[in-house]
């Protein structure tokens, strides 16, 4: 197979695009410190949709319905376990907040100064 000079240079121009793009995702995300608090952790869909024993489909359910705080870098979704947590507690029956809440238990400010 033979690729031209031009064809070679588009295909380059398209690769530098993405490779800039993917960059700044991961820029976005290694500085996650400037945008979210010390002891605030992020989950993604497929954490969340496993926690919750809920399908993809139906978190995009709450959130189109905006029941459910979320963020997207690049193409990829994510929530902040404090969002999540007060979801759980409004929106989902009493097992599924107690599992949470062992599984990311909140911390007291007085917890995080000792």
């Amino acid at each position: 197979m033979y690729i031209n000079n031009d064809d070679f240079e588009t295909w380059m121009q398209k690769l530098s695009k993405k490779l800039t793009e993917i960059g700044q995702d991961l820029k976005s995300l290694i500085n996650t410190s400037d945008v979210f608090e010390e002891d605030e952790k992020i989950l993604d869909n497929q954490d969340l949709a496993f926690l919750l024993k809920v399908s993809p489909r139906t978190l995009q359910r709450y959130r189109t319905s905006k029941k459910l705080p979320f963020f997207s870098i690049g193409h990829k979704t994510y929530y902040r376990v404090n969002d999540v947590r007060s979801f759980v507690r409004k929106h989902m029956d009493f097992g599924i907040c107690q599992e949470f809440e062992k599984k990311h238990p909140k911390k007291d400010k007085d917890e995080n100064n000792e």
